[in-house]
């Protein structure tokens, strides 16, 4: 190989990464906060977390499992992830699902700052209870959070089935089991047939 060719494959090594990485602009994938899972994360104007200094990396409402339903009346954990980054402690003191149903806080959740909390664990703190409809995993629930200093909060949660990485959480209370399935018979060749 001559040495201009040397030269002109080596230039088109090297600018391959640089021509690359300014395709993507600033609007990559790669530039954007993303769930690793099905579970949400509180995304406001486009910015991971709120502006009023609370992030929340995961939340979620335990769905039944796979191919199973929650019942229509029955009630379902909600799981959330928060982090407090404002300085000064916080408490979550209420939650409101909408017309969905009624959220039962078991006690105002203390957020001190800097510091995860899971309102999931070890038991549930959050449940969705008297639900309006029956749930099946896939849908998405409006969620108002109510802060005592970072005021309400809203985000869209889905109903994940409990299934992958949510199969260890315990079972919602009132799930209804899959369906069994049932074998159906096939076509055998008659025995005139050869």
């Amino acid at each position: 190989m001559t040495s201009r060719r040397w030269i002109v494959a080596a230039a088109a090594l090297l600018a391959a990464p640089v021509l690359a990485g300014c395709s993507a602009g600033f609007g990559a994938n790669t530039n954007k906060p993303y769930a690793p899972n099905e579970a949400g994360v509180l995304i406001e104007q486009g910015k991971y977390g709120s502006p009023r200094g609370v992030q929340i990396p995961q939340a979620f409402i335990l769905g039944p499992d796979s191919g199973a339903q929650l019942a229509w009346r029955g009630s379902a954990p909600i799981y959330l992830n928060i982090i407090n980054t404002t300085g000064t402690p916080d408490t979550l003191t209420a939650v409101s699902a909408g017309s969905l149903g009624t959220v039962k806080v078991a006690t105002p959740i203390q957020l001190p700052p800097n510091q995860l909390v899971n309102t999931g664990k070890p038991t549930p703190q959050l449940i969705l209870e008297s639900l309006a409809k029956s749930l099946r995993g896939g849908e998405t629930v409006r969620l108002d959070l109510t802060f005592a200093n970072a005021g309400v909060v809203s985000m869209n949660v889905p109903v994940v089935t409990r299934s992958r990485e949510f199969k260890d959480y315990p079972a919602a209370p009132g799930a209804t089991a899959a369906p069994t399935p049932t074998p159906t018979p096939s076509a055998t060749a008659s025995e005139g047939e050869h």
